[in-house]
């Protein structure tokens, strides 16, 4: 079977807890550290899959690998491979797709609400999920490209997350660990500290406190979404091989 091609965009800003949901599943995926220098593929050819994590950087920034990453999620779009992106990267599928990313009216940080829309699409990836708490770390928000359904809303941010067909783009974060939570508070402390006046931004004692309530949940509902979308992989590749 063809891996999930998972990219990271920053060192602490890893695959979390799709890794285990892949490892649990028996689906191979390649790490490909767009931090570390590792190139990104001219094709989607070689992979089942596209998974994009978050970064600190913006997909407006100047950046050398942020025009080929648009191009190979357009690739896999035309050529149907699924594609998941979390925060900063289901803002590279919207701006790959024709939408915008802008600024939030406030950074969104910590434990919060978001709340399922009422259609069927949303009903699809949800099921009877009409709200639940999720994990954000964001200045940022994109808009839902054309032809894509909003699914998710929050109090201080309306595009939570949008869906066309087997892709799924994320402004939240539903791929966290406590390991990744700790070392988040740890590197974002001076960010925290200043952006302390926000409405939806919580101290670092005030997201770790909340994670032994908050976690499980959340995992569950990654277990959900990871789990349809990983019906979009392509089905020859998924199932002619018994060891998956």
């Amino acid at each position: 079977m063809k891996p999930v091609a998972i990219f990271r965009h920053a060192p602490a800003e890893g695959p979390g807890y799709l890794a285990d949901f892949l490892d649990a599943h028996r689906i191979p995926w390649k790490l490909i550290a767009i931090d570390a220098g590792d190139a990104v593929p001219h094709s989607v050819e070689a992979f089942s899959g596209l998974a994009f994590m978050g970064g600190p950087m913006s997909v407006n920034d100047d950046l050398p690998w942020i025009a080929p990453v648009e191009a190979l999620i357009r690739d896999a779009v035309a050529r149907d491979i699924p594609v998941l992106g979390h925060c900063l990267g289901g803002q590279l599928m919207s701006k790959a797709l024709g939408g915008k990313v802008l600024r939030n009216p406030v950074k969104e940080i910590g434990w919060g609400e978001v709340a399922v829309a009422d259609n069927d699409t949303a009903r699809a990836w949800f099921g009877d999920v009409r709200h639940f708490n999720v994990f954000h770390w964001h200045g940022e928000t994109f808009t839902p490209p054309q032809g894509a359904v909003r699914l998710l809303s929050s109090a201080h941010c309306a595009n939570q997350a949008w869906a066309i067909g087997k892709h799924l783009a994320l402004q939240c974060h539903v791929e966290m660990t406590a390991g990744m939570i700790a070392s988040w508070c740890e590197i974002g402390a001076d960010e925290l500290f200043a952006a302390k006046a926000s409405p939806a931004v919580q101290s670092a004692d005030a997201m770790q406190r909340q994670m032994a309530d908050e976690l499980p949940g959340l995992q569950q509902v990654a277990e959900r979404l990871y789990a349809k979308w990983i019906d979009g992989i392509p089905r020859p590749n998924y199932l002619d091989n018994p060891a998956y």
